[in-house]
């Protein structure tokens, strides 16, 4: 059986990947893959002379196309081996129970079988043909679908190449005001989200003005108001000041008339009621039609613009996510998911590593060997961002965490593990991304506090020097899988991290 493995395997090593039948006049490309000649002539046919090689896509050259005699030399030997089957097996073994040729193909059970197998009961009923027919009709199936497929495939690689000469152009476009010599993705990433930062701070410095401007208009008609209300005010006290003085002194003089004689009182009495009449006091409006139509337009401008602010303030996060910024994340650590060598603060806004291991639950949630802590909030869309403290600390790491990420045991803080991160190694004394393998990071500062930015659209998480407001690292867009997102710490001896404010 070894024997028949080791045979069927070097047919296959000696079987052309594009016509599925043994190497004739094979050639090898500068990638390493072989083919036929005609075969690779025909599969290259009206393309220039660079093109990509049918297997592994890479660009080769039609003229560095070498004859491949010790491979030429292999078929022949393997054709030599395949030639030497029991007599009548037409290339299709030997049955194992009978000893006799694999002749027929049965093609319900889709199994090479001889011609005992066919008189048995097992496939007496069964359809049979011959299986060199067999064999032909399928490799017939199998080209067509291969040809579908090949052009398939040309029609995928020629939208990637597409779509990679879009990214590269873009990519050169945002960075074309670069030195020469000088452009790299980190520089290229960091000019766009410089142009956004400039955009979005020009954005709010108009909105500010506005504002601004609006406030001294609105304290100016208020102020002004003001002034008008008191003014009326005080001259209608006058007016009634005034009133009540002359009604005063005309109440004396008619109580005086009314204790006279009857003859003297009646003298002059029609005079005396017209004065009584005209001594009735007007009361003036306390504020006049105009006034009123005054406070009633300040009011009207001052609701229609406490809703034009209510209105920004409940379109600003999604503002701020078109014009691809981070939103600020109040990020809280879960004491549920920290090893029992961490202290967490009391609102949960920090972390420390403990001397001694607590005495707390061993639940399904928390870490019992690395010494991790989880933040409580999850991520599954839109932009976030938060920011570390990690001060001189020699053993700590920051990033993301999968919400699958383990819990028990030994993890590899790594991508494969879940973990997306970076952090100081004191032993090896250097900073590092924790990629598999971790990649060290040349600084021109050691970053004492850190923003963390998650982007779940994009499948990516950036890590920011929050004080040079330099990127540190990146890893690229679609690294982080499509599930909920938390932020992830590490903790080591003598080591604290705070979650800035």
């Amino acid at each position: 059986m070894a024997a028949e493995n080791a045979v069927e395997r070097l047919q296959d090593e000696a079987t052309c990947p594009v016509c599925l039948e043994y190497f004739k006049d094979p050639v090898i490309t500068n990638c390493g893959h072989n083919f036929c000649r005609a075969c690779i002539a025909q599969h290259w046919e009206g393309t220039d002379t660079a093109t990509s090689c049918p297997q592994c896509r890479d660009t080769v050259q039609q003229r560095n196309l070498r004859p491949n005699r010790q491979l030429a030399n292999v078929v022949e030997i393997t054709s030599q081996l395949s030639f030497q089957a029991p007599k009548g097996a037409g290339g299709g073994g030997v049955c194992g129970e009978h000893q006799e040729a694999l002749k027929l193909l049965c093609e319900e059970d889709q199994t090479p079988i001889c011609v005992i197998c066919r008189e048995s009961r097992a496939h007496r009923a069964h359809r049979v043909v011959p299986i060199q027919e067999a064999a032909q009709e399928y490799k017939e199936n199998i080209q067509a679908h291969l040809k579908t497929l090949r052009e398939e495939r040309e029609k995928l690689l020629g939208l990637k190449v597409a779509g990679e000469e879009r990214s590269r152009e873009y990519l050169v476009g945002a960075c074309c005001s670069s030195p020469a010599g000088t452009w790299s993705w980190e520089g290229c990433l960091l000019k766009q989200t410089e142009t956004k930062r400039q955009k979005i701070m020009s954005e709010f410095q108009q909105l500010r003005q506005f504002l601004e401007e609006q406030e001294r208009l609105l304290l100016d008609q208020l102020e002004k108001l003001d002034r008008e209300i008191v003014k009326t005010q005080n001259e209608n006290i006058t007016k009634l000041s005034e009133g009540i003085s002359h009604l005063s002194e005309l109440i004396s003089e008619m109580e005086g008339k009314c204790q006279k004689p009857a003859s003297e009182f009646l003298q002059d009495v029609r005079s005396t009621l017209s004065r009584c009449e005209k001594g009735k006091f007007q009361q003036s409006e306390e504020i006049s039609p105009e006034l009123e139509e005054q406070v009633s337009n300040f009011s009207q401008k001052t609701i229609v613009l406490m809703e034009t602010l209510r209105k920004f303030k409940d379109t600003l996060p999604s503002a701020l996510e078109s014009l691809g910024a981070h939103r600020q994340a109040n990020v809280t650590l879960d004491a549920d998911t920290a090893h029992p060598y961490l202290v967490l603060s009391e609102g949960g806004k920090s972390v420390r590593w403990g001397d001694t291991r607590q005495r707390l639950p061993d639940t399904p949630e928390r870490f019992d060997s690395v010494f991790c802590v989880l933040g409580c909030e999850g991520f599954t869309a839109g932009r976030h961002c938060w920011e570390v403290e990690v001060g001189d600390g020699q053993f700590w790491a920051v990033g993301v965490a999968r919400e699958s990420v383990g819990r028990k045991g030994g993890i590899s803080r790594s991508p494969e593990g879940g973990i997306w991160a970076v952090g100081w190694d004191w032993c090896e004394g250097q900073f590092r991304a924790l990629t598999s393998p971790a990649t060290p990071l040349t600084l021109s500062r050691a970053p004492s506090r850190i923003r963390v930015c998650l982007d779940c659209g994009r499948g990516q998480v950036t890590f920011i020097d929050a004080g040079a407001e330099a990127p540190i690292f990146t890893f690229p867009p679609g690294s982080v899988p499509g599930e909920r997102i938390r932020p992830w710490l590490w903790v080591a001896w003598g080591t604290r991290l705070r979650l800035c404010p």
